[in-house]
């Protein structure tokens, strides 16, 4: 309906405002990380963080690009991870929230009673960490990044379930089971393609969960040449804090012009800069993916 009342113009301006804040919210942070990781360090020591500062310095960025042989390696080994890991969790999410989105399905309580009680319990760090290694033998492989914790999410799993039970006709599965279509051919021409908002929301979800994890190399990778983005920085920030720590006599003097906060705020820009690039693009679906698949079915 067309606004005209006082009060639906004020609601209207309202929640422009709330909108434009929480946005800010969001912003804010992510430029004042930049501007610090082009602050000299001495700046940065004496006035601060600012998002006008007062000395600028590429310092940090040439820090990273002398190690940049190692950065784009582990760039493309976390790419490879984010991807084949994202894609085996969707499809393997959705194979499995097809038929529990079914009305008819033999048992469906049991198996919804399964997935939920896996987001409530687990076997614990020491048992999980023994089995992978000792029975498994992924540590030092790229297994170590796309199996433990992020290959299957049980939440994943009962959003695209309601979405796939509340957005998709029954007349649909109706009208293909009549013509002949095998339960594939249904999932594979009618359900994936009109599951494409929520399938592409939870992809974003389990793309940030790879890109973002580290405690997975942190456990079960020791070959620092198999080192993602995530785990090189936070090991180049430890180095940082290591030789800082550790300087001494004639070597302090040296040790001091080393930018370690803006490193950190440099390390921190580029871990983050290519999901940045990517959500936009992605935005719409996953907002709608969302909102649609957390509609109690």
């Amino acid at each position: 309906r067309v606004m005209n009342s006082k009060s639906d113009k004020l609601f209207s301006y309202v929640s422009a405002t709330v909108m434009l804040l929480l946005s800010l919210s969001c912003i804010f942070p992510i430029l004042l990380l930049f501007m610090s990781s082009i602050t000299s360090e001495s700046a940065l020591v004496r006035d601060g963080y600012s998002f006008f500062p007062k000395e600028f310095s590429i310092h940090a960025y040439k820090f990273i690009w002398d190690n940049a042989a190692n950065v784009f390696r582990a760039y493309g080994i976390t790419i490879l991870v984010t991807v084949i890991g994202t894609s085996i969790n969707v499809a393997m999410s959705a194979l499995l929230a097809y038929p529990l989105s079914l009305k008819n399905l033999p048992g469906k309580r049991i198996l919804n009673f399964y997935i939920f009680f896996t987001m409530l319990f687990n076997g614990g760090l020491v048992p999980t960490y023994l089995m992978y290694t000792g029975i498994f033998h992924i540590n030092n492989t790229l297994l170590a990044y796309i199996v433990p914790g992020l290959l299957m999410s049980a939440m994943n799993v009962m959003l695209i379930r309601t979405f796939f039970a509340t957005s998709i006709p029954d007349a649909l599965f109706e009208a293909a089971q009549i013509d002949g279509a095998s339960q594939f051919q249904i999932f594979f021409k009618i359900v994936l393609p009109l599951g494409k908002p929520i399938l592409i929301a939870m992809g974003l979800l389990s793309g940030l969960g790879y890109w973002n994890d580290w405690t997975n190399g942190l456990y079960y990778i020791r070959d620092t040449k198999l080192y993602g983005i995530q785990n090189l920085l936070n090991k180049m920030i430890s180095d940082l804090t290591a030789l800082t720590q550790n300087a001494s006599g004639a070597s302090t003097v040296a040790i001091a012009d080393i930018p370690s906060a803006s490193v950190r705020m440099a390390i921190a820009f580029v871990a983050m800069l290519p999901i940045l690039c990517l959500y936009p693009f992605l935005q719409r679906y996953f907002t709608k993916g969302i909102a649609l698949g957390a509609v109690k079915g």
